[in-house]
């Protein structure tokens, strides 16, 4: 089990990936502003940090270093649409959306959990 912290703004999007990743047994807590991430971060130890797709290239350039500065030993998971591509070249690992399977996604967070 990982936990996982889910940055979003599309509240639809972010309740899927829950319940996806909920459903694979990681423990998920959702933020939606830096404040949000602050405030998850203090306390807790993130395994995963998923930033959505529907967040544009500019905010997540912004929000990786910030969820880096509250969380420091989180490995960063960018969701990116084919058309749109990474925008993050600091993230540990990236998923194209939609995906195939959906659970590519709770497949893709425990990978990265389990990494040293």
């Amino acid at each position: 089990m990982a936990m996982v912290l889910c940055i979003g703004w599309d509240q639809s999007l972010q309740d899927t990936r829950t319940l996806i990743l909920k459903s694979a047994g990681h423990e998920v807590h959702q933020a939606r502003t830096q404040k949000e991430v602050a405030s998850l971060c203090e306390g807790r130890r993130f395994d995963v940090a998923v930033i959505g797709q529907p967040i544009s290239r500019r905010i997540k350039q912004l929000v990786a270093p910030l969820i880096k500065e509250y969380c420091p030993e989180v490995k960063i998971l960018e969701l990116y649409h084919p058309h749109e591509g990474k925008a993050l070249n600091e993230a540990d690992a990236w998923l194209e959306v939609p995906a195939d399977v959906p659970g590519d996604l709770a497949e893709r967070v425990s990978e990265l959990a389990n990494r040293k």
